[in-house]
């Protein structure tokens, strides 16, 4: 078959982006999708609707000198697909917005699309609309997504308990040595299955870091305190090999670097005793406890125990030079 002509202009774009989804089905809830002023939807009965959004920027989020567009679409759809997991949702839905460079935007949208759309498929989503700008200035891609809950309802971030185990779904650190804060793989199915075989209290997903976002659960759950043994977290091979190259410790990398899109999550510890380790429970690694006694602590190896300031991605932190 011969090759799509290139859409001329904003209105072609659309009609081809509409030509390129997957038909409507209506059981994921969208009733109609591109075309119309908005979309419908028609959520399941007995479920509450999750709303999320991300906005990503070249320069910020990205390199599009660097980095492959379909790369950055498939990214800007899983980190919000990422932060439906982490309340332990079902993602839906989609609508999203652009703002291209001038240059090259025609083919850049298109590939955009690839990518955002190969995510989409890989968790059901629909892309049901958005709007499509260019301008002088430099890419700026943001989603949009709705979930819903399932019948236990969401996770939120504020039901820790001193005592309670805090636990993280896999390995930690060094996401931009090669380039795997691009391709995100959200924990959406180990959510669920935890969901239903656990109490989870809380949880997040980690993309600004262990030390940061397990402060938002200690922060949202009344101002508690945790402390995390460092030889019971997990550290990814990139966090190994950057630290070789760097010269940070390669635990700080885990504690601080972000964009893992793994789950951080506290549980009730004698219900987690019971329950990890048992076949078709998704594995885990508790890392540490909560505490009564406010802030952020560190368990070496030896028994002693040391404060952590928590340190991870801050889009306002002013840069210390």
């Amino acid at each position: 078959m011969p090759p799509d002509p290139t859409p001329a202009g904003e209105f072609e774009l659309i009609r081809w982006i509409r030509d390129h989804r997957q038909p409507l089905r209506g059981a994921r809830g969208a009733i109609l999708g591109i075309g119309d002023d908005c979309a419908i939807l028609e959520p399941t009965p007995g479920a509450q609707l999750l709303v999320t959004t991300d906005m990503l920027m070249d320069g910020r989020h990205f390199r599009l000198e660097a980095d492959d567009p379909e790369a950055v679409g498939y990214k800007a759809m899983g980190v919000n697909v990422s932060d439906i997991a982490a309340m332990a949702g079902i993602p839906r839905a989609a609508v999203v917005s652009v703002a291209l460079p001038r240059a090259g935007a025609v083919a850049l949208a298109q590939r955009l699309h690839a990518g955002l759309r190969r995510m989409a498929d890989r968790f059901d989503v629909e892309l049901i609309g958005g709007d499509t700008n260019a301008w002088d200035g430099p890419l700026v891609i943001n989603v949009a997504l709705l979930g819903e809950t399932t019948a236990r309802g969401a996770v939120r971030r504020s039901g820790a308990r001193p005592g309670d185990l805090v636990a993280v779904t896999g390995p930690l650190g060094g996401s931009l040595y090669r380039g795997r804060h691009l391709r995100p793989e959200p924990r959406v199915r180990e959510a669920l299955e935890l969901h239903a075989n656990f109490n989870i209290r809380a949880m997040i997903d980690l993309s600004d870091g262990l030390s940061s976002d397990l402060g938002h659960i200690l922060e949202e759950s009344g101002g508690l305190g945790a402390v995390l043994d460092l030889d019971r977290i997990p550290i990814h091979e990139d966090a190994r090999d950057l630290a070789a190259s760097d010269g940070t410790s390669a635990i700080l990398h885990a504690l601080s670097d972000g964009e893992d899109f793994e789950l951080c999550l506290v549980v009730d510890r004698e219900e987690a005793m019971r329950q990890i380790g048992r076949p078709g429970i998704p594995a885990l690694h508790v890392v540490g406890e909560v505490t009564a006694e406010p802030g952020l602590r560190a368990r070496n190896p030896d028994g002693t125990v040391v404060p952590i300031k928590p340190s991870g991605f801050d889009h306002l932190r002013v840069s210390e030079t």
